[in-house]
């Protein structure tokens, strides 16, 4: 394995192992922080690991956050999903901060920013019912007023949105253009009158929203960044939100590894593990394989954002999402498969996890979206 990580950055992710193993280290103990598991994430714990400096791992220090790198994020992601802790929100929370930094209003950062390092939640809403994959397809509306903007209309599939502190919100503010023109960002708290936020029952559990704006009134302050220019922002924050899904994946993978390949040495069959038999062994062996290869293209990636953050990078963000993603949802339904009817037992943790990789080539734009766009930047 080649030095991904200097020194700081190693005991750094051994305080993340630490942590996690005192505080989530059993089964009962998770299921404490999550409504027996109902929840994906916890504000508790979450807000425990603020107080470590970690849930503004990314955040400028001037904010009250850490001023990490992508290195240090990655670390925190992977470690974070390996020890299985119950913070989903940490990836959306991180990629709607990242764009209240590059484009925000200084009261903005101070606000939201400065949440963020202290625990709270973030969340971004880009989806519609008529927009996903095609998210510029957007048709939620945001009219000017005297005082400001009042917004109408319906975004789905947005994640964190029922326990987040504010969203960041994607609305048409012109339709005279093109349909990637007219587009703006807009900061709004979640207890906003007006605003609707109802949970989708999805086979996951607890994580994604309907959101109905019944004229919504917004202050000229919320608009983030410039009016018109949502687009361009949007697509700048691209490369750093795909890393951040292949961090978290990259950890679900290397945890239902570990959790595979203790059971077949533990479990005996035949009068012998049943690792030992060529069919889960030279499984075992590839994914091993991959699992080394992903994690040296996520941390190069990682390494690449680190020395240039404002880079696009669409090729190789696009590759470590598409890599991860589809190498955890592999890990988790081989380690049903060699796990038998205990990976399919929810007394496991595999069958959770399998849930959790399947969605993850969905969601940050689908693999086939993150296929189609490694192939433009071959030309094709």
């Amino acid at each position: 394995m080649l030095n991904l990580l200097t020194p700081e950055q190693e005991s750094f992710a051994q305080s993340i192992d630490d942590f996690c193993k005192r505080e989530i280290g059993t089964r009962e103990q998770r299921d404490a922080y999550t409504d027996n598991g109902a929840e994906l994430h916890s504000q508790e714990l979450y807000k425990k690991m603020a107080e470590l400096g970690w849930a503004g791992i990314t955040v400028p220090e001037e904010y009250g956050g850490a001023g990490g790198d992508a290195v240090d994020m990655v670390v925190l992601l992977e470690h974070a999903m390996k020890n299985l802790a119950p913070i989903g929100g940490i990836g959306p929370t991180i990629i709607t901060a990242a764009a209240y930094e590059k484009f925000g209003t200084e009261e903005q950062k101070k606000e939201v920013l400065g949440g963020v390092a202290e625990g709270d939640s973030l969340s971004v809403s880009m989806s519609e019912p008529e927009a996903g994959s095609d998210v510029a397809n957007v048709t939620c509306k945001a009219e000017k007023t005297d005082n400001g903007w009042v917004i109408n209309g319906q975004k789905t599939w947005c994640s964190n949105a029922h326990f987040a502190k504010s969203i960041l919100l994607i609305a048409r503010t012109d339709s005279s253009g093109g349909k990637h023109e007219g587009l703006t960002q807009f900061h709004v708290p979640a207890d906003t009158p007006g605003l609707t936020i109802k949970g989708i029952e999805t086979l996951g559990g607890r994580e994604v929203n309907d959101l109905y704006f019944d004229n919504v009134e917004l202050p000229d302050s919320a608009v983030v960044g410039t009016v018109g220019n949502g687009w361009k922002q949007l697509m700048a924050g691209l490369n750093i939100e795909r890393l951040i899904l292949a961090g978290m994946q990259l950890g679900v993978a290397e945890r239902a590894f570990e959790d595979t390949l203790k059971f077949v040495t533990e479990r005996h069959q035949f009068g012998r593990p049943v690792g030992s038999f060529q069919a889960l062994k030279h499984r075992i062996a590839d994914l091993a394989t991959e699992l080394e290869c992903t994690k040296l293209l996520v941390y190069s990636v990682a390494h690449k954002v680190a020395a240039n953050p404002k880079a696009m990078l669409p090729r190789e963000a696009s590759m470590a999402k598409l890599k991860a993603t589809e190498l955890s949802k592999r890990m988790t339904i081989d380690g049903m498969q060699m796990m038998g009817g205990y990976g399919y037992a929810t007394e496991f943790d595999m069958e959770k996890q399998m849930r959790g990789a399947i969605i993850s080539t969905v969601y940050g734009g689908t693999n086939e979206i993150q296929r189609d766009i490694i192939g433009k930047t071959f030309g094709l």
